[in-house]
């Protein structure tokens, strides 16, 4: 049977992979719908190409312009517009699998909807853990969908523990996160204050959207991590450890009670997760180069340097606090990861708005309740991310 995919956020990095993956396998997979923010050209390509029966666009200009070049070409694809609309096509009854590859909190409403509808999720927006916490994790429950991780490092955990997840805490006594460390693992911590935008975006091992770069820059990419892990695996933050791997083989490790490690090693290649996430429990060829343990280099790991990466405590900070301070803690990143991007704060002060945030911005428990209230909060931890970046911008 063909599995009708629906990919939101289809023309980025992950998107634009997972349809790599899938045209190797017309057989089994179908794009039913693809959707993009703002690169509405490779969106209409992708549209030629695939012929999905809906595309979804940001707003009503770009709709009317894609639905006219659709309509051109003598494509029958039905152009929607609008958050409202991705949480329509992701519980479609037309789409069997859900691609999560927005970037940021914006998509964790159609995240929930995917889950509430009971699809299968393949979960590429991490944020919608870290901002969605327990009520996510409640709609996957009650929905009865099927959650797969894609990030590599919980896509490589996922791949280590059997399919009955009931027995995974009997068998784990703690997982180790692998971080890559990032263009400046080796770097002097005295210099970070001049680290342009350029230098941070230019990850050494991973072809990623800029964004999630200066994330793994400042490993705030890993302390996102950690939170998600700790939802997707149902572990406390002290049994999930993060250790530096430059090499980026080995994607993560699951160390069990009886002292035994499973890891899972592979080329850097997000098509692999990828992979695992459209064909599970199957494996297919996903177009990754495989891994020559003859040519790559010895393998090694370190501790993770606080004076480098001192965004990574901000997710235990976070876990500890009260339910939804992880919202605030990524809302105040995209602030201060577009800030810099914008060369309008300098590399430094990613983490002071950051630490600033979490420690003035304290959820209630009204403030998780539903997803409007948690977009509230999220709203709020940005204006006041927004007001820390106006006072240090250069």
């Amino acid at each position: 049977m063909v599995q009708r995919i629906c990919i939101l956020g289809a023309t980025g990095s992950v998107g634009t992979s997972t349809l790599a993956v899938m045209a190797l396998h017309p057989e089994r997979f179908e794009a039913t719908v693809l959707t993009a923010f703002s690169r509405i050209d490779a969106l209409f390509a992708q549209c030629q190409q695939w012929r999905p029966r809906l595309a979804v666009v940001a707003d009503a200009a770009q709709a009317q312009d894609l639905g006219q070049r659709l309509r051109a070409a003598g494509l029958r694809t039905e152009v929607l517009y609008g958050a409202e609309a991705l949480c329509q096509v992701a519980a479609h009854p037309d789409v069997d699998s859900v691609m999560a590859a927005i970037v940021g909190a914006a998509g964790l409403p159609a995240c929930i909807a995917a889950a509430r509808a009971g699809k299968r999720l393949m979960l590429a927006n991490k944020e919608a853990l870290v901002v969605g916490g327990r009520l996510f994790i409640d709609a996957v429950r009650q929905g009865g969908a099927t959650l797969l991780p894609i990030d590599s490092e919980h896509s490589a955990i996922f791949q280590c523990l059997p399919e009955d997840r009931r027995s995974w805490g009997e068998r784990i006594d703690h997982i180790v996160l692998t971080a890559s460390g990032g263009p400046f693992r080796s770097r002097d911590p005295a210099s970070f204050g001049s680290i342009t935008p350029e230098q941070a975006v230019a990850h050494p091992n991973w072809v990623m959207g800029q964004k999630i770069s200066v994330d793994s820059a400042t490993m705030m990419n890993k302390a996102l991590e950690v939170i998600e892990a700790r939802w997707l695996f149902d572990l406390a933050p002290e049994r999930i450890k993060v250790l530096l791997h430059p090499q980026s083989i080995v994607h993560s490790m699951v160390v069990c009670r009886d002292g035994s490690v499973l890891a899972q090693l592979g080329t850097p290649d997000m098509k692999v997760p990828i992979g695992v996430g459209l064909a599970y429990p199957d494996r297919v060829a996903c177009g990754a180069p495989a891994l020559d343990f003859l040519a790559i280099a010895p393998l090694s790991f370190e501790p993770v340097d606080p004076r480098r990466f001192p965004g990574l405590q901000l997710a235990y900070d976070a876990l500890a606090a009260a339910e939804g301070t992880s919202t605030v803690l990524n809302a105040a990143n995209e602030v201060a990861v577009a800030a810099f991007l914008d060369r309008r704060v300098a590399f430094t002060d990613i983490h002071c708005v950051n630490a600033q945030t979490l420690g003035q911005v304290l959820p209630a428990a009204a403030d998780v309740a539903s997803v409007a209230d948690l977009l509230a909060l999220d709203a709020r931890a940005r204006s006041f991310a927004a007001t820390l970046v106006q006072r240090l911008a250069r």
